[in-house]
């Protein structure tokens, strides 16, 4: 169980963690309160290899379309504490049936940059910075 200031907060945790043992965290599930009975503000988050591939086109085979999904059973339960302001999260189940990555390079979801390092690439580019400068920049920015 770990507590957090902010929703904010709890998924950054959440990320940089994953990202440390070698897998992506998403957002399964989330629902906020908004006045009708019996709806409560949570997070589910899990692995992004979970759940099943679903095929969108009949005709696809599966082993054509070389999908990540495996139904892995990692999950964690976010929830705002008494007061509002605060998160608590859980651990919902641990384990996961793959193996987990050693290096996450490639990775189309974890390759993504944040708002800052965007702003920073465009500020870098706009003053003509060296792309090898600008990649040393932003593998910087991601240690930090």
């Amino acid at each position: 169980m770990q507590v957090f200031v902010s929703w904010d907060e709890l998924l950054k945790w959440a990320r940089m963690t994953a990202y440390g043992f070698g897998f992506v965290i998403v957002i399964l599930r989330s629902d906020t309160v908004n006045g009708q009975r019996g709806r409560k503000t949570y997070v589910f988050l899990g692995c992004k290899r979970g759940d099943k591939y679903r095929r969108y086109k009949k005709d696809l085979d599966v082993s054509e379309s070389g999908n990540r999904k495996c139904d892995c059973p990692f999950r964690l339960r976010g929830r705002p504490m008494n007061d509002g302001e605060r998160w608590i999260l859980k651990l919902a189940c641990g384990s996961h049936n793959h193996d987990l990555a050693e290096t996450l390079v490639g990775h189309p979801y974890a390759g993504r940059l944040t708002n800052e390092e965007k702003s920073t690439l465009v500020e870098m580019t706009k003053t003509s910075t060296k792309p090898r400068n600008i990649l040393l920049t932003l593998s910087i920015m991601r240690r930090m």
